[in-house]
């Protein structure tokens, strides 16, 4: 497919392949009923989000190479939800012919936040100063307090991270390989997706502002961010210099930091589909979604234009719970114009996991925000029965 577009092809003909069953495989499934595409899907969990829907699941071990080879051979493109996967099964398949996107060797480097962040020193793109250290515990204070602390691997959804402000706290380091980064003085949290075609084809969303909560998860976003043309500019050109020395092909969502001295800095990437992109679904011509399907077949990139302003409110267990989720007052709050719920189908809540998300629609970023910040402390907290 490299080079030119690709001939659609009927749905049945095509054989999809997902690595990971969550909710980011679900809302693209769902993405993928309007091409007539069939998703098979392969996740260690039964009662994955996904399970139901997929046109065929395999319950197996993304990190177990032999599994994912024995899934994967017979699909004619292999892409993932999830960066914590086997990239040796993943490169077994590229050599048999199957068309894996992201490249296995990106998923490498991404997924290994110290190889990550070396990527962007050695290829010029800013970001915050940083060690790379075998054993965080022993070398958190060499360093200087504050400094931001991440687990080289094994982190996601705000684990493994953790910001160390004084000496008591460093006594809580990770004691592993870890990234210690400068502590930035953030002015905003900034997300850019890009999604890159196999024709080599490429085009941005509208750059969003994130806020996260106290467990380092995104609380909100809203969109598109509340800044200058030239801030807005420097985000984009900053997220397509990251794509263009991968040489990435798919969809990459980009974390930036605005510093308060004007800076853009990349804090870290995903390559995916990514919470800071959910309310494309409703907001923009195209979802991230179907954005990424369109990207790994080789189809024309779909329109990104932002047809409305949004709020973007995450569904999160509340602390304690485990069970069966409960919505409180989400019911009342479906009266809302504009609000657009999307329930994930876990079977279980527990503290801090994200359940689902409610976008809502306005005229202007200001307004969004006004509107998820009266429903949050209503709908926000996901309890279990």
């Amino acid at each position: 497919m490299q080079g030119e577009s690709a001939t659609f092809r009927n749905g049945a003909d095509l054989r999809i392949g997902f690595l990971g069953g969550g909710q980011l495989g679900r809302m693209t499934i769902q993405a993928a009923l309007d091409f007539d595409f069939r998703i098979e899907v392969l996740d260690p969990d039964p009662q994955c989000p996904c399970a139901r829907i997929a046109h065929r699941f395999t319950q197996g071990d993304l990190n177990d190479a032999e599994a994912v080879i024995a899934w994967g051979r017979s699909l004619d493109v292999v892409t993932v939800e999830i960066e914590n996967v086997s990239t040796e099964g993943l490169t077994a398949l590229k050599a048999m012919g199957v068309q894996v996107l992201p490249d296995p060797a990106h998923l490498a480097l991404i997924r290994d936040k110290g190889t990550q962040k070396q990527f962007y020193a050695d290829h010029g793109i800013p970001t915050s100063d940083f060690a790379l250290v075998e054993d965080g515990r022993a070398e958190v204070l060499s360093r200087g307090l504050p400094v931001v602390q991440k687990l080289r691997t094994g982190g996601y959804d705000g684990r493994g991270v953790q910001v160390i402000r004084t000496e008591d706290e460093a006594r809580y380091a990770f004691d592993a390989p870890s990234v210690l980064e400068d502590a930035v003085d953030i002015e905003k949290e900034l997300s850019v997706i890009v999604a890159r075609s196999t024709t080599g084809e490429v085009k941005t969303y509208p750059v969003v502002e994130s806020v996260f909560n106290e467990l380092n998860l995104v609380d909100y976003l809203v969109a598109p961010a509340r800044i200058s043309e030239a801030v807005e500019a420097e985000a984009r050109r900053v997220a397509l210099s990251v794509v263009e020395a991968m040489d990435f092909v798919g969809l990459l969502a980009i974390e930036l930091f605005l510093d308060k001295g004007g800076r853009i800095l990349v804090n870290e990437v995903a390559p995916r589909a990514h919470n800071s992109g959910h309310h494309t679904i409703e907001a923009c011509g195209t979802s991230q979604f179907e954005q990424h399907l369109r990207a790994i077949l080789g189809l024309p990139l779909g329109d990104t234009a932002q047809r409305s302003a949004a709020a973007m409110l995450n569904l999160i267990g509340a602390p304690g719970a485990n069970g069966t989720p409960l919505y409180p007052a989400l019911g009342a709050a479906l009266s809302e114009p504009g609000l657009h719920p999307h329930l994930y189908g876990k079977a279980a809540v527990r503290e801090g996991r994200k359940m689902g998300h409610v976008t809502v629609l306005a005229d202007s970023a200001d307004s969004a925000e006004q509107r998820v910040l009266a429903l949050r402390d209503h709908i926000s907290t996901v309890h279990a029965h």
